[in-house]
């Protein structure tokens, strides 16, 4: 999947008895911003109306006639406000365009040097009249760190970065298209969800039985050109260690079966059955093929964990980078703040150490050592094993509460560390502020014990996103 540029509408507010001027260099200025950004701007030109500002009906209507005109391009709008702005037209724009997008509101200071009627700008208070208004329409908007802020520092270009990152997230959530690989393992009553709620979020699930996979793979031919470029392909993303060549081929085979159900049914994500039919009647874990589509920002969950899924999507669309999930698994000595993030695993391979930070943890192809003595070793080859690398992530777990009706969240920010571990699969020692509150959290809120996890800090922005504009019910955990 890749990231493209967002586009963002831009309100440029005006009010005709304050100095319109500002609305010039006020648009010129928070243009050249975005652009900066690598943010598209679809606005109001000077041709159109006074300085591209828009203060009366027939300017609201235009704007919102431009608008509407690129509904499809627009992932958000950003309302400037170089002066007091009016709220009745910025209200009126938004609400005839009709877009359902988050909205993000900047006002911009004035110049305490600056404060005769020729420049006085009095968007702090002309802010206050337009959030207002936005809340009388019903209409859904975000604010910036600071109540004003000059569009050109830092402090705004962060602001914008988390709004852009909340756009993704918002929209990408609505009307997407996940996979359910097999039925739910009957071992894990953990990974049970309503597709219905999904649904009335406008995420859909489109289901396939691992009988017709099975059946699909066993047709492929040995010198189907897809087959034979899967395998490389397989071969080329990890070191496959020892793993049989039969082992390779039924990977491959899995892979161009699973691939091409994606495409047809225009999906974006997958979560599969694995314990343990797959490797009993078909004879691999399809750790690697997973971890492969998560590391191409496809991610893949794993024992048919959809709610589970719809988490690492969110991090991914808030990010560009790739998600994992894995179990709340262990205890770290006796540091109320660490633990240990652990799966058998089917990580992808970007968050992993390299071979420029730590040999002996770099991820390879080995077997699942857990349920080997159960089905044979020969038919569990496939995982992907290693250490996650050391950085700041963010977690977030989202699950389908059948008996409130709604989706509930919990989310936050913590730092995978480098302190020192030996185990199999892939694994990772976390530190996270208050990290026994969280646990409590956890259990007594009847979370599930996967959660998704992402190397960036974009718990700020999913947390806006799923919370104001998804309307599911989050908890934010900051220690």
């Amino acid at each position: 999947m890749e990231m493209t540029r967002p586009t963002l509408g831009v309100i440029v507010g005006n009010r005709g008895f304050f100095p319109d001027h500002l609305c010039d260099t006020g648009r010129k200025t928070i243009l050249k911003v975005l652009e900066e950004e690598g943010i598209h701007a679809v606005c109001l030109t000077p041709e159109d109306t006074r300085y591209g500002s828009i203060e009366s009906l027939a300017d609201a209507h235009k704007c919102a006639d431009l608008f509407k005109a690129h509904r499809e391009e627009i992932d958000g709008v950003l309302v400037t406000l170089p002066n007091f702005g009016d709220e009745r037209a910025i209200s009126n724009a938004l609400r005839w365009a009709g877009l359902n997008v988050p909205v993000l509101v900047q006002a911009t200071p004035d110049d305490t040097s600056l404060m005769t009627i020729t420049d006085r700008r009095d968007s702090f208070c002309g802010k206050m009249s337009a959030c207002n208004n936005l809340s009388q329409y019903g209409i859904k908007f975000s604010l910036t760190t600071l109540h004003t802020v000059d569009p050109a520092s830092i402090s705004f270009r962060l602001d914008l970065r988390r709004f852009v990152s909340m756009c993704r997230v918002a929209k990408g959530l609505k009307n997407v298209r996940i996979g359910a690989i097999g039925a739910r393992p009957a071992a894990f009553n953990t990974v049970r969800f309503s597709e219905k709620l999904l649904e009335q979020s406008g995420i859909s699930v489109e289901t396939l039985d691992l009988s017709e996979v099975f059946g699909r793979a066993a047709r492929l031919k040995a010198d189907d050109p897809k087959l034979k470029a899967k395998l490389e392909e397989v071969k080329a993303y990890v070191n496959v260690g020892g793993t049989p060549s039969e082992s390779l081929t039924r990977m491959a085979k899995l892979g161009v079966v699973i691939e091409q159900w994606m495409a047809d049914q225009d999906l974006k994500a997958s979560a599969l059955q694995c314990w343990t039919s797959m490797e009993e009647f078909y004879g691999v874990v399809p750790c690697t093929l997973m971890s492969m589509m998560s590391n191409a920002l496809m991610p893949s969950a794993c024992e048919t964990d959809i709610a589970g899924l719809v988490g690492m999507y969110a991090l991914v669309l808030a990010s560009g980078k790739a998600s994992a999930i894995v179990d709340w698994n262990n205890n770290y000595g006796d540091d109320p703040d660490k633990g240990v993030l652990f799966h058998c695993s089917n990580l992808p391979k970007d968050i992993f150490v390299d071979d420029t930070i730590a040999v002996d943890d770099i991820p390879t192809m080995d077997y699942q050592a857990i349920i080997a003595g159960t089905v044979g070793k020969e038919n569990t080859f496939g995982t992907v094993v290693g250490r996650v690398r050391a950085a700041p992530f963010t977690y977030c777990r989202v699950s389908t509460d059948d008996f409130k009706g709604k989706i509930r969240v919990y989310l936050g920010e913590g730092d995978l560390t480098n302190d020192p571990l030996k185990t199999f699969g892939g694994y990772g020692v976390v530190k996270i502020p208050n990290l026994q509150k969280l646990l409590r959290t956890i259990c007594e809120n009847g979370f599930e014990h996967h959660v998704a996890i992402n190397l960036s800090q974009t718990a700020d922005a999913v947390n806006e996103a799923l919370g104001k504009y998804m309307g599911w019910d989050v908890y934010y955990h900051k220690g």
